[in-house]
């Protein structure tokens, strides 16, 4: 299962149908634009069918193999997923390509996975060397929306059958041509607090007669930090940031309120309760020694993205025969950053995959750029890999 050489030949024209999508982020579920490019490239492959509006903005298409040996349609499918959206990001480098909307670009490299996936939609379509059918998933509003959680709410599983489904990302710093991969968690599920604090404000001067908001932060900033280091067990993965805080105008007033909020990420559901049960009570009673009132609003994000032993065993085959053995990590280390891809992965079993970059910015940096050297290798996984499984 060698990179195969046709994308070779169509090189020049996914990196275009990339840096296209890449001059033109759209955000979460608003991605009409970018929807509609892929639809108008289906059709033009040939793709059996076109299904748009699923999970809002996203797009499914299928493409059905040949008959199986007794002259009957196969009845296997098998869902191979890329994400459309960008990211609320000023790009600052001077590409030729570069995002013509203020403020948005592609960060993270979907418009690099959505065109691989379109490369890999034309030759499936074109040789159809496969029984069953595979499905094409375009999924809108990863970064922050669920829209993989609004794809399988909306039926799609259910609705074109899909029995597997499998997903990828780029990876800076991974080497290009080269993949990782693990069973089990692969990713961590993304919880979210804020936690509003109301004191009592008043004349800088006279903080005997005010009940300070920012001394409760203070406490509590720290406080948070000691549920990793002293409630946790070593060996259990567990980060809390506290990425935001929120107080005052001036320097001669005492603010009245003040918020602060940030990020838990969690692999173990028991760690997810830990966290959340210890910011509340840290929360409560910190606030109840200053004499100040509390609110706090904890939210459950992105579940952890959990790959299916079988089905990672064969992704791992897959990229080890493109990229050979030595190449492919089947035991990489798991990552604190979240996946909506996650809510398929609850849904039907499968598996994600990680492909090199090379040597880049890292996601979400203004200077990021996919790097479209990893085209061919992409591809021609998405290809191998709905091959082999269908044929299996």
């Amino acid at each position: 299962m060698p990179i195969i050489n046709r994308f070779a030949d169509w090189h020049d024209d996914i990196a275009q149908w990339r840096q296209t999508i890449h001059a033109q982020p759209e955000l979460q579920y608003d991605v009409h634009k970018t929807a509609a490019f892929v639809c108008e490239r289906l059709n033009e492959f040939g793709v059996d069918e076109v299904i748009s509006g699923i999970g809002q903005t996203g797009v499914v298409g299928l493409i059905h193999g040949k008959l199986d040996s007794a002259g009957d349609e196969a009845t296997k499918v098998v869902g191979l997923r890329a994400d459309m959206d960008a990211l609320p990001i000023q790009e600052v480098r001077e590409l030729p390509y570069k995002s013509t909307v203020e403020g948005k670009m592609h960060a993270c490299g979907h418009d690099g996975h959505t065109a691989m996936l379109l490369g890999a939609a034309r030759y499936l379509a074109e040789t159809r060397q496969f029984k069953g059918t595979v499905a094409v998933i375009f999924q809108p509003a990863e970064e922050g929306g669920g829209g993989g959680k609004a794809m399988v709410d909306d039926g799609m599983m259910e609705r074109f059958g899909i029995q597997q489904v499998f997903g990828m990302h780029n990876m800076p710093g991974l080497d290009v041509g080269k993949f990782a991969i693990t069973p089990g968690p692969m990713m961590a599920a993304a919880d979210t607090f804020h936690i509003e604090i109301t004191g009592r404000g008043g004349h800088a001067a006279r903080p005997h007669g005010c009940i300070d908001p920012a001394m409760v932060t203070v406490q509590l900033v720290q406080a948070i930090q000691t549920i990793v280091s002293r409630n946790a067990a070593p060996l259990d993965s567990l980060v809390i940031s506290v990425t935001q805080i929120h107080l005052g105008d001036t320097d001669n007033v005492i603010p009245q309120t003040a918020m602060l909020g940030g990020t838990v990420r969690t692999f173990s559901p028991e760690m997810r309760v830990l966290a959340e049960k210890r910011i509340k009570e840290l929360a409560t009673h910190i606030s109840a020694a200053f004499d100040a009132s509390i609110e706090v609003t904890y939210e459950l994000g992105y579940p952890v993205t959990v790959n299916h032993v079988a089905e990672t065993e064969t992704a791992g085959n897959v990229a080890a025969g493109i990229v050979s053995e030595e190449h492919c990590d089947r035991s990489a280390t798991p990552m604190m950053g979240a996946e909506d891809f996650s809510y398929m992965l609850e849904s039907r079993p499968g598996a994600f995959i990680f492909i090199g970059q090379g040597d880049s910015a890292g996601l979400h940096h203004p200077e990021y750029d996919f790097n479209d050297e990893i085209i061919p290798i992409g591809c021609s996984y998405w290809v191998n890999l709905a091959e082999t499984t269908l044929n299996q």
